[in-house]
């Protein structure tokens, strides 16, 4: 600990949000960042803890005490060394992560002040960019070949890996370009493409093929390889077959989503094509952060309005969750800068129908709902606790969630990474997933 006195003398200082006056007329990025010196303070908090709860919470081992020591002292490269031992791109997780590490830090549990270990992250490793200290690596091949179906965070994980192991990489992308959700789920006022630009940029001067608008059939892979790794993701989002799903007007949450990163990025829609929230009531259903999402794309379009209702209870409000206590994740109240934007939120809401007038949606009627225990254990039973409404809606975006994908019978060559295998999860999770899976394809490849 390079200050053992910080934790008790500095308050955490987080670099806040752009203005909202300001934020919600473009997609840049909404997260503001602090000047180098209040990052390094910032960073002098970390305690160094005899037992770190932050290395076990983060799915991929980060080890933020040793790059935080060695920011507070000034040792940006030595931090950047720490930092990518564990993590390969810092630069999305600093922005998108939930930040684990942070709920279960010492500081959380003492004063609900963890260290900005995500910021510092992120500070971390755009200084690494800005000094040139991020080299491409020109491993030396060893002979074999691996196909990565999937350019998503596992897929690019696992394709870095095996690449700078000396395999032969080459990923196929169904899409017109690479990043998964983090270029087509994520809004650009959280992630800028061009992030994912820089990095991919230097996959390829490190060797790695990338082969876009390339399908695969998993049951009937490509032959010419020696190990395959299926990292597809979770492409079938959960539907509500309510009456009336049909109306125009109701929407995949990613087909807003995608179709807006789509069109930043210069692709163009026919009207009839466009799906845009401009003079619009909006209703998003569901309750996470792609419903935050869209809440958030919805006002830079120019809704009217935006609605966003939850079959769930409201979470617990405040910094602890009795039900799920520290050093694990609490389940409370989660108010994103996209909810600051405007939004009005209800929870214990059931849908019941789409209402609309020649084809196209004006309303959906839905039900305040309880839930009560079950006398026969599992899951609670839903019950009615109130008379049918109507929420006035023009647009739907249903935000509930992907199925998880079914994984037929394979090769032993072939494996599976990140939602591929576990459905459903956060980025940072993925990226774990692709480590340890290009571990498995070593192991593999060298028996």
């Amino acid at each position: 600990m390079g200050n053992p006195r910080a934790f008790l003398d500095i308050p955490r200082k987080e670099a806040g949000y752009r203005p909202i006056h300001d934020r919600i007329h473009d997609f840049g990025e909404v997260e503001q960042t602090l000047n180098s010196n209040d990052r390094r303070l910032q960073a002098s908090r970390c305690m160094d803890c005899g037992v770190p709860f932050c290395h076990w919470a983060c799915p991929l081992g980060n080890k933020p005490p040793e790059w935080n020591d060695a920011l507070y002292n000034g040792d940006w490269r030595k931090a950047y060394e720490l930092l990518t031992a564990t993590n390969d791109f810092p630069e999305f997780t600093g922005r998108i992560c939930p930040a684990l590490c942070e709920k279960a830090c010492v500081l959380n549990r003492m004063s609900h002040e963890p260290t900005t270990n995500r910021e510092d992250e992120c500070a971390i490793i755009e200084h690494a960019f800005e000094e040139d200290y991020v080299k491409a690596a020109q491993p030396e091949r060893n002979g074999k070949r691996v196909l990565v179906v999937g350019a998503g965070p596992a897929g690019l994980v696992a394709a870095t890996r095996l690449n700078r192991m000396g395999y032969e990489v080459v990923v196929y992308e169904a899409r017109e370009n690479a990043g998964g959700l983090l270029r087509y789920g994520i809004p650009n006022f959280k992630l800028n493409k061009a992030i994912i630009d820089r990095r991919l940029r230097l996959l390829q001067q490190e060797g790695i093929v990338f082969e876009y608008n390339k399908k695969v059939d998993i049951e009937k892979l490509p032959e010419g390889f020696d190990a395959y790794v299926i990292a597809t993701g979770t492409p079938t989002a959960r539907d509500l077959s309510a009456p009336g799903r049909e109306l125009k007007g109701v929407y995949f949450a990613l087909e807003l989503l995608s179709q807006q990163n789509r069109v930043l990025a210069g692709m163009e829609f026919s009207k009839d094509e466009l799906i845009n929230a401009k003079g619009k009531d909006v209703l998003v259903i569901g309750g996470g952060d792609t419903g935050s999402d869209c809440i958030g794309t919805a006002h830079r379009q120019g809704c009217k309005s935006v609605t966003q209702i939850e079959i769930m209870p409201k979470p617990v409000e405040g910094p602890e969750d009795p039900r799920n206590p520290w050093p694990a994740w609490p389940r409370t109240l989660k108010t994103t800068s996209s909810h600051e934007e405007g939004c009005t939120r209800r929870w214990n809401i059931n849908t019941l129908e789409f209402q609309g007038k020649g084809g196209k949606l004006t309303g959906v009627k839905v039900q305040q709902i309880d839930w009560k225990p079950n006398p026969e254990g599992g899951r609670p039973l839903m019950v009615a606790a109130g008379k049918p409404e109507v929420i006035k809606a023009d647009m739907v975006l249903l935000a509930m969630g992907f199925i998880k994908p079914e994984q037929p019978k394979v090769a032993a060559n072939v494996f599976f990474a990140g939602d591929a295998a576990s459905g459903a999860s956060l980025v940072v999770r993925a990226m774990a997933s692709g480590r340890d899976v290009a571990e498995k394809v070593d192991n593999y490849l060298i028996k």
